[in-house]
């Protein structure tokens, strides 16, 4: 597996363990719908939480929300309106982006954007 692969798998490790501790559920990884793919669908209380999990080991070219660009945001609008609709689900819906910056010791830095897409 190609070394960037990894270190985006390790980061999904990342913020499904961060997301667990904040209480959240959840319910798919790596969901696919056609040509998009959510990272993360969780669940907490009421709201269903699309999570687009962006990792990097250096801000050198910009923060990792840089790199979720329009055209992610609408393949994860289409995936989550297909899998609201395809369960007949009567939720509210935030996207959030789960920015993690690993550091040389190993240790991560995460940094948790909720209603990420309002800033796009």
């Amino acid at each position: 597996m190609a070394k960037h692969n990894e270190l985006g798998k390790e980061g999904e490790l990342q913020a499904i363990h961060f997301l667990r501790k904040k209480g959240y559920e959840i319910l798919e990884k790596n969901y696919r719908y056609l040509k998009a793919e959510v990272d993360i669908i969780a669940r907490k209380k009421e709201i269903l939480v699309a999570v687009e999990v962006k990792t990097r080991s250096s801000n050198y070219f910009g923060d990792p929300q840089d790199f979720v660009n329009h055209k992610k945001i609408q393949l994860l609008l289409a995936a989550i309106d297909y899998y609201v609709t395809k369960r007949d689900l009567d939720v509210e819906v935030r996207f959030d982006i789960i920015a993690i910056l690993k550091k040389k010791d190993t240790t991560y830095e995460i940094e948790h954007l909720e209603d990420a897409f309002l800033f796009f």
